[in-house]
């Protein structure tokens, strides 16, 4: 038996929604799998609020009630446009056949009629499947899907997250989340003083029928970035996989890039995030335990095909570190993208603040960088036989031939 159907009613006359509702109920045994209704919409919805609930559930098809014949074409049109290959049904108590052609000229191809009798649903099920299969889906989803995984506790991966995010989410204005998946002791509630009582665990909860009105009570605005925090220590959590997939999709609709910041722990939900990131950012400094473990990581990684995916990020590197960035690069076995300076006055101000480190500073100007790679609007520089060491100051040059694949559209 296939899986349900996705589905939304969007229909005025809420007697009919429930009745149509209640039929799905009860025919959940039909052999095309039946009809799962994950959002009942009591009004023909604006633009902005059709957007969001296409993005939010991502159904399979809408039943439109015809109750007024020219606004449901008007939202049978704009649901084409902005989620092509979704199935609209027209419904209704009854049909004119002035009413009937008007729907048909929208490009509405199905009509159900209360009392909705069992032969006709299931024929309209039938066609509504095949015409899925036919014409998949299309839906704007972006892949600029980034992991921060810091080789070792305490290096800086959730400051170089956070400012990174901030910086991308600033340029053009884009949308972006960041959420943490620390659950052992996840920083960005501190960093940004979040009072938020709901946390990653909640949104992964409740991922399979997340909609537009719960997900602005999870998230918290910050300088521009919508944040998903930790919650309090729970270790002995995890998160199921079906789940983070859930929210990885949702969070794919809704926001140009995601930054996921990581434990090191290398727990299973942490490898399915970065089994879907486009990259790997491995966090680490100069000190001899933090390039040993980043080492040992990447290994790891590349048993689970992911070492072309990581490039590290060398935190809080001086002149004075005595291991320069190819030399890092050596002992690591992944390309340094960037280095980030030393400045813990900065950082703790910011602690204090609450907020993004100065963008002014050498720090803050580092991390804006990140940000424009994340969003593709700057490529790396072309590779150098060789480098002078002042240049390992900047954005440091990917000898491993890793490209940087095309941007996409936004989605927001």
């Amino acid at each position: 038996m296939q899986k349900a159907l996705r589905s939304v009613i969007i229909s005025p006359d809420q007697e009919l929604a429930q009745y149509l509702s209640r039929i799905f109920l009860e025919v959940g045994g039909l052999e095309l799998g039946g009809v799962s209704v994950v959002r009942l919409m009591d009004r023909y919805p604006n633009q902005i609020d059709l957007t969001r609930m296409l993005r939010s559930h991502a159904p399979q098809v809408v039943f439109l009630s015809i109750e007024r014949a020219m606004s449901a074409t008007a939202i049978a049109s704009q649901i084409d446009k902005l989620m092509p290959g979704v199935q609209v049904v027209a419904v209704g108590r009854s049909c004119e056949p002035a009413t009937l052609m008007e729907i048909m000229r929208a490009g509405i191809q199905e009509f159900l009629a209360a009392p909705f009798e069992y032969s006709c649903l299931q024929d309209c099920l039938r066609r509504v499947t095949a015409n899925l299969s036919r014409r998949p889906i299309v839906s704007q989803s972006t892949d600029l899907l980034y992991s921060f995984l810091p080789a070792k506790p305490g290096v800086g991966a959730t400051t170089l997250a956070l400012n990174a995010s901030i910086a991308a989410a600033r340029t053009q204005r884009a949308e972006g989340l960041l959420m943490d998946f620390d659950l052992n002791c996840g920083m960005i509630r501190f960093l940004l003083k979040l009072e938020n009582s709901y946390s990653t665990l909640d949104a992964a909860e409740h991922a399979s029928n997340m909609d537009e009105n719960l997900w602005p009570q999870i998230v918290t605005k910050c300088e521009g970035l919508d944040v998903v925090n930790a919650g309090v220590i729970s270790p002995e959590s995890r998160i199921p996989n079906t789940q983070i997939h859930h929210l990885l999709d949702y969070a794919r609709r809704n926001y140009k890039f995601v930054c996921a910041d990581l434990s090191g722990n290398l727990e299973k939900y942490s490898m399915e995030i970065m089994q879907e990131s486009r990259m790997i950012f491995l966090v680490c400094t100069t000190e001899g335990s933090s390039l040993h473990l980043a080492k040992e990581k990447l290994q790891y990684l590349q048993r689970m095909d992911l070492g072309d995916r990581v490039q590290v990020l060398l935190n809080r590197y001086t002149r004075k570190s005595g291991v320069p960035p190819a030399e890092v690069e050596k002992i690591v076995g992944a390309p340094v993208l960037m280095t980030f300076p030393d400045d813990c006055s900065r950082v703790a101000k910011s602690i204090q603040a609450g907020g993004s480190i100065d963008a002014d500073c050498e720090l803050g100007r580092s991390c804006s960088k990140l940000g424009e790679q994340m969003l593709g609007t700057k490529a790396p520089h072309a590779p150098l036989a060789k480098r002078r060491f002042v240049e390992y100051f900047d954005i440091t040059t990917a000898r491993f031939g890793f490209e940087w694949g095309k941007q996409v559209d936004p989605v927001m």
